[in-house]
């Protein structure tokens, strides 16, 4: 049995806006409160090799792997890939964005399978992932709704400094 986990949230901002804040990978630690660091380590094309690095958890282990992530603008999909997968056998996640009414519905799908020797199996890490991924997307929602309502209240800059 393989893990698969599919989530999604309306933003109520642009796809523009919705694109732009989640692809920045250095802003991630701001965005995500489970990362505390990304090291970007190569980028080819529309590919990022980067290194993402947990905050402790509650024994004081720091949890990091190196990821790749590809991007397709055109498309509004990211394909993201574990390249270290530590308890993972394989971990893939696909980003899809749309415009819908009111905003952008953002959703997550990850296919995954954990190596037998994991501490948790593919149906906890199923639940960990689901439970996980609803608290993200929302902390994520709220803020770029915020950015976007901060941006719109900002005055325009009037030509000739008047």
């Amino acid at each position: 049995m393989a893990g698969h986990t599919d989530n999604e949230i309306t933003v109520k901002a642009p796809v523009d806006l919705v694109w732009e804040m989640t692809n920045d990978l250095p802003n991630w630690p701001q965005l995500f409160s489970e990362y505390a660091s990304i090291e970007i380590l190569d980028q080819a094309g529309d590919t990022t090799k980067f290194r993402l690095a947990m905050h402790p958890d509650e024994n004081g282990v720091v949890w990091s792997w190196v990821s790749e992530r590809t991007v397709d603008r055109a498309g509004l999909s990211v394909r993201a890939r574990r390249v270290e997968t530590g308890p993972f056998a394989h971990m893939d996640i696909h980003w899809e964005y749309a415009p819908v009414p009111g905003g952008t519905r953002m959703r997550w799908v990850q296919d995954f399978a954990m190596k037998p020797e994991a501490p948790i199996d593919d149906a906890g890490m199923t639940d960990r992932i689901n439970h996980n991924s609803r608290i993200q997307m929302e902390l994520i929602r709220d803020k770029i709704e915020q950015h976007g309502r901060e941006k719109a209240e900002r005055p325009v800059p009037v030509a000739g400094g008047r």
